[in-house]
């Protein structure tokens, strides 16, 4: 696990060694133990290793037997040893056992097509001295991050903004469309970055950076919902199942003390449970909890931990959003604003104390239909079938009575939030679910100037494609897919990559392994979701491994109280950022308009949670990164 950077010079001119220094400094947190860098003629390649695998020998950049490739690389490759024998039975010459020699000696074998032989996440650059090309691929669904610019005569890449940003060639320029997407999202979604000089190597992607100065971006993995098995219930939740134990099991590849995340739901519990089986020691396990029982989940993660040994440590976090708000902003560079990034920093920091590896359960949610938006975008379907007096009249009108209520779970919210886009087509209905500013909403909160200028440009073009390729697959499989490759690597992979490596901690993702993405893909719906019980076929398969209660219990999430905090502690911090005149001058928003949700929201008359820590979260980035 390392952070990487580099620099082609395009006009032939050297690098500049010292240049190229400084924005590997950038992004010293994601790899502490030590540092390595290639400098011939125009090109340069460094990267800081944080040591998981072949302690002695695994230093980085590697080189191929005639030193005609050169790798920096950041992430874990899981099958590299079976990788590694097969290359060797081709005649390639091996000097170390780290998983980064496989790869490039992989791309010797096999050029671009490289990435298809690898098993696990990875961003990594190769330098071909003999074609003069530099190689650039991500993994499968965007665990581990890649940013490039064209600058200047020079084309630079790196792991973090911090790396790039170090570079004078590369400006800060706001891309004012990414911010428009922004605020649908609260990220900014693939390839587009917050500047318009930076662009992101988007997920199963592999860039080449060609002897003239050209780039060629290819697409090398999708999932295929359209190709379906024909398997009875049981034997598809023992499958899933094994393909999980298997996927556990090598991602507890280490050298150094290894560990688990252990919410509570459904999804990290099943990864401690299956770590269990294969453990010799007891399986270290992580929890944190807050003062706002609302927002605990550390009862539900301690039955799990009794039931399987666990050596287990809870964590009572009373998060102050004043201290960690300046540490978000700035590792990760741009407008982001999934607030769970606290809790997920926090969790990260406390486990790092022990150990150097945690596993996770990102990804059961989009493999095997954990949200509850699948359930309702499959209930719309039922619900548009109604008589259109019946849905007008009736339905809608009684809902319109029911009284607004502020809890965090409320299911009148919900319910009304379901029917303000149930009579939406399938594409519109999951942007309303998924968005923070509506397109309404932004008519109004924009100014006459961004409005115009952002005129025709729909947040839809990121969603309508992946429901398209869905390939005539229900709407289920149609959101699971658009979710995998949108929300996923655009929003979850990029929280728990920046905070976990905040603090040098790699964080490993058992669902996300391919081979389990790619059997849940082949799965019919009704396995996944069936009526409204979400995850139908993982909450029945994994019946023997853990308690009842953590199979039944309602989804919470992962999050904290930036409601209230909005409300009382944060209010008057809030009104500064957003109230100043240095916002309003930036010319996107209307004052009266933020004013309005400020106030609003301040009062408990609505709950604005999201849209106020979105505009917060995007007027820090300015003040950090623009003025």
């Amino acid at each position: 696990m390392c952070g990487i950077t580099g620099i082609i010079n395009l006009g032939g001119r050297a690098a500049d060694g010292e240049l190229l220094a400084r924005m590997n400094a950038a992004i010293a947190h994601r790899g502490p133990d030590e540092e390595g860098a290639y400098l011939e003629g125009r090109v340069g390649l460094a990267m800081r290793r944080l040591a998981i695998i072949d302690l002695a020998g695994g230093q980085q950049p590697i080189a191929n037997e005639d030193r005609t490739c050169w790798i920096v690389f950041n992430g874990e490759i899981y099958n590299y040893r079976e990788l590694k024998k097969r290359l060797e039975d081709l005649g390639h010459t091996f000097s170390t056992d780290c998983d980064t020699e496989a790869i490039v000696h992989a791309y010797e074998q096999y050029g671009a097509d490289c990435p298809k032989h690898l098993r696990g996440m990875f961003a990594f650059a190769v330098w071909d001295s003999r074609r003069q090309e530099l190689f650039l691929a991500r993994d499968r669904v965007g665990k581990k991050p890649l940013l490039y610019a064209k600058a200047g005569g020079t084309f630079v890449f790196g792991s973090e903004f911090s790396a790039l940003l170090a570079h004078p060639a590369v400006g800060r320029e706001v891309d004012r469309e990414a911010l428009h997407y922004y605020l649908s999202f609260m990220c900014v979604p693939a390839p587009l970055t917050a500047y318009r000089q930076i662009r992101k190597l988007e997920p199963g992607h592999s860039l080449t950076l060609t002897r003239d100065g050209e780039l060629k971006i290819e697409r090398y993995w999708q999932p295929d919902f359209s190709k379906k098995i024909k398997i009875a219930e049981e034997e598809a939740g023992e499958r899933a199942v094994e393909l999980l134990r298997e996927a556990v099991r090598v991602r507890l590849m280490s050298e150094v003390p290894l560990g688990a995340f252990l919410s509570g739901g459904i999804d990290s519990s099943a990864v401690v449970a299956l770590m269990s089986e294969a453990s010799a020691a007891p399986v270290k396990t992580f929890s944190i909890g807050f003062d706002e029982q609302d927002f605990s989940e550390l009862h539900h993660a301690r039955r799990v931990a009794e039931r399987v040994g666990a050596e287990h440590h809870e964590f009572i976090v009373r998060p102050d959003a004043m201290e960690v708000l300046p540490l978000l902003v700035e590792h990760y560079g741009e407008p982001y604003a999934d607030s769970s990034a606290i809790p997920t920093y926090y969790v990260s920091r406390e486990t790092r104390r022990h150990v150097t590896v945690a596993l996770n359960g990102d990804g059961g949610d989009e493999c095997f239909a954990g949200y509850e938006r699948y359930a309702a975008m499959r209930l719309s379907e039922t619900y548009r079938r109604l008589p259109g007096v019946l849905r007008e009249q009736v339905i809608r009108q009684a809902v319109g009575l029911l009284p607004a209520s502020e809890l965090k779970r409320s299911r009148v919210r919900s319910l009304k939030r379901f029917l303000q886009a149930a009579d939406l087509p399938p594409v519109e209905r999951y942007l309303r679910w998924v968005s923070v500013f509506d397109p309404r909403a932004k008519q109004e909160l924009y100014t006459e100037e961004f409005r115009g200028e952002m005129s025709g440009r729909d947040a839809r073009q990121w969603l309508a494609p992946w429901f398209a390729r869905a390939n005539g697959a229900g709407v289920v499989d149609a959101s699971l897919l658009t979710d995998t490759m949108t929300y996923l690597p655009n929003d979850l992979l990029v929280k728990v990559d920046i905070a976990s490596m905040a603090v040098s901690l790699e964080a490993r993702s058992p669902f996300l392994d391919h081979h389990v993405i790619e059997f849940a893909a082949s799965l019919p719906e009704g396995l996944k979701l069936r009526r409204l019980t979400t995850k139908y076929l993982l909450k029945r398969a994994l019946r023997g491994l853990l308690p009842r209660e953590n199979l039944t219990r309602r989804k919470m999430g992962f999050g904290v109280p930036v409601g209230h905090w909005l409300r009382g502690q944060m209010q008057p911090f809030l009104r500064e950022q957003l109230l100043s005149e240095r916002a309003s001058r930036r010319g996107l928003l209307r004052p009266e308009a933020v004013r309005r949700l400020v106030e609003l929201h301040a009062r408990g008359e609505r709950d604005y949670t999201h849209q106020l820590w979105t505009l917060l979260m995007l007027e820090l980035w300015f003040q950090r990164f623009i003025d």
